[in-house]
């Protein structure tokens, strides 16, 4: 389970206002707003990336957070497949069957030699989808996830989002606008909670 609690947050150019917010497991919730108001920085409060001005971030003690948060820094002249390999030595949680299929329903070769420097945004997106999921996180927090996607890889998206909900697995994605979402990937849509600054 994540609960947000009366989070604020104050940035330059964002601001969060007692912002609250209840998963339970298998739950996919869809949070909207315009560029800027603070949908990055809640994912990265609830991550420990940036720390609240106020407010709690509660999980259980057997929950394993996964994230995808605005562009995905990975070692550029490194392939996919050792990338994902470096970042599952930091919990040893890393087995290789699941992030191969993963890649391979994305249509991304594992064995691909080409580095990571030279993909595309669509590539790279695919990729830190992958590495949000692979350890069989519980919890997954996806910014902007199809962005740069084309309709197949969204397809695709929208597949693995039905499958992790079936597998009981809290999913949250973020965008600045709900009109071009998938209505097929049916769960809560928080339209604000989120605020300007004033």
């Amino acid at each position: 389970m994540l609960k947000v609690s009366h989070v604020k947050k104050r940035k330059k150019l964002a601001v969060l206002k007692d912002i609250s917010l209840e998963n339970q497991a298998g739950e996919l919730v869809h949070i909207s707003g315009v560029n800027g108001c603070g949908k990055s920085t809640l994912f990265k409060i609830i991550v420990g990336l940036l720390k609240a001005d106020s407010g709690e971030i509660y999980t259980d003690k057997d929950d394993y957070l996964g994230a995808l948060i605005e562009n995905p820094g990975f070692i550029e002249y490194e392939t996919a497949w050792d990338n994902l390999i470096f970042l599952g030595h930091f919990n040893y949680r890393f087995q290789p069957e699941k992030p191969r299929d993963l890649l391979k329903a994305f249509d991304l070769d594992p064995d691909n030699p080409q580095s990571v420097g030279n993909y595309s945004v669509g590539m790279r997106q695919k990729l830190g989808i992958t590495q949000a999921v692979m350890e069989e996180q519980n919890i997954i927090l996806l910014d902007e996830p199809t962005r740069g996607i084309d309709k197949e890889g969204v397809d695709q998206f929208v597949n693995l989002m039905k499958d992790l909900r079936s597998e009981n697995k809290t999913v949250i994605v973020v965008s600045h606008d709900d009109k071009n979402e998938r209505r097929d990937l049916a769960g809560r849509r928080v339209k604000v909670g989120i605020s300007r600054p004033d």
